[in-house]
């Protein structure tokens, strides 16, 4: 099964902190552990390369499903969140509106008092101006005070006499003084009046165009909100659909990986069987064959040889299934080659089966008989094409017997080798 660079976002930042902190140890760490850095490089690595948990255990259709309702799930949580921040701005601005339609209804009542005020104030000082335009006709009809009491200085005779007319003389003018001050002091506080209903006048226009300004914004949140609660209700029936595709997908998955075991028991009871008829022809019969001319794989020193050259990329072991949840056996390992590599026989042997199977794609089951007292087979998996040997035929170790592809549950070009021991999958890199 090969192995990517993690695809999900949290695995490629888990990849970004593993690489940067790599980065930053290489910085700051002296040249003379060089060699104790690059095996901590190489462990890195090899755990971004199983970031990504052996989907090739799951369909494409399953693998597209789960990818869709993952989207659509987190597509929902985003409009989710939209629509509630969306519905918290609408909520303030309906908040917003009824404080500013408080503070435009008290700066109405403010210009409503500053022009009853300034009419009451134009009123008075119309009432001083009349009485003082009285105060001057009379005036002149009886003469100006100030000439009239120079007038009784001149032609007086009797100081007591005087000093009376000039005591009546002196209050008409005091009079006029006063009457003409509270004229002085209505105007100005006509001015105040007059200044107080322009910013009354003022503050009201601003109120009016802040609130609507705010009723605007109310009612495009309010269309904002209308959409947002249609995109949630129809990704709500998206991830419902999502939901329906990705339960079928993995039903009928689960319906393949249950054939894929009564295959393995088949497969297990052909190989025991055989390795019994074995047993019983021959015990010193051995099955290790000869190198077969041209064989491009290097010798691993075991009993069987590498099938390619190529890393692993995928060990055997037990791990947790990246969409099922459950754990599983990784009945083999994988080699990660491009798709053309030829595939090499890793031991002398007799093809046992060839044919396609959905999840397993071609492969080709190959008997190498019996080696320290265990009957040994091999399988080869996701070729391109159907192996170029045939069922019955005997192989030699190094022949090509196939061709590296993606075919079945496959996420990219590698080989898929497991070893079976008998009948039963063991770890290859015990046998090599």
């Amino acid at each position: 099964m090969v192995r990517t660079l993690p695809s999900s976002p949290s695995a490629r930042a888990a990849a970004a902190l593993l690489a940067v902190g790599g980065l930053l140890a290489g910085a700051l760490t002296p040249l003379a552990h060089a060699d104790d850095l690059n095996g901590r490089k190489h462990r890195v690595e090899k755990r971004i390369a199983g970031a990504n948990d052996d989907l090739d255990e799951s369909s494409a259709r399953l693998r597209h499903a789960a990818a869709a309702l993952s989207a659509a799930r987190t597509r929902l949580a985003t409009a989710r969140t939209h629509l509630a921040d969306t519905r918290g701005k609408l909520a303030t601005a309906q908040v917003l509106d009824k404080e500013m339609a408080a503070r435009l209804e008290a700066a109405q009542a403010r210009l409503a008092r500053a022009r009853a005020d300034l009419v009451a104030g134009r009123e008075k000082i119309a009432q001083q101006q009349g009485a003082l335009g009285r105060m001057v006709v009379a005036n002149y009809q009886s003469g100006d005070p100030s000439l009239m009491g120079l007038s009784l200085v001149l032609t007086t005779q009797d100081p007591a006499q005087l000093s009376g007319q000039l005591s009546a003389v002196q209050n008409v003018m005091d009079k006029e003084a006063v009457v003409l001050d509270r004229l002085e002091a209505s105007r100005a506080l006509l001015t105040v009046q007059e200044q107080g209903v322009a910013e009354a006048e003022r503050q009201v226009a601003e109120r009016r165009r802040a609130a609507a300004r705010n009723l605007a914004r109310t009612r495009t949140l309010e269309a904002e909100a209308e959409t947002a609660e249609a995109s949630v209700s129809h990704l709500v029936d998206v991830r419902a659909s999502a939901e329906d595709r990705a339960k079928a997908a993995r039903s009928a998955d689960l319906a393949v990986l249950r054939g894929l075991q009564q295959e393995r028991d088949r497969i297990a009871a052909v190989l025991r069987k055989r390795a019994e008829q074995a047993r019983a022809r021959s015990r010193a019969r051995s099955t290790t064959g000869t190198t077969g001319g041209g064989a491009a794989v290097h010798s691993s020193g075991g009993v069987l040889d590498y099938p390619v050259n190529g890393p692993v990329t995928s060990p055997f072991g037990w791990r947790t299934h990246p969409i099922y949840g459950y754990r599983s056996l990784h009945d083999g390992i994988d080699f990660g080659v491009g798709c053309g590599t030829p595939i090499r026989a890793v031991a002398s042997g007799r093809v046992l089966e060839r044919y396609f199977q959905s999840a397993w794609g071609n492969r080709v089951i190959i008997d190498h008989g019996i080696h320290h007292g265990v009957g040994l087979a091999t399988i080869t998996n996701h070729m391109n094409g159907p192996a170029i040997v045939a069922p019955g035929q005997h192989v030699s170790r190094g022949q090509v017997v196939g061709y590296v592809g993606t075919t079945g549950w496959s996420t990219g070009c590698h080989l898929h080798f497991t070893v079976l021991q008998n009948g039963v999958a063991v770890n290859p890199m015990s046998w090599f």
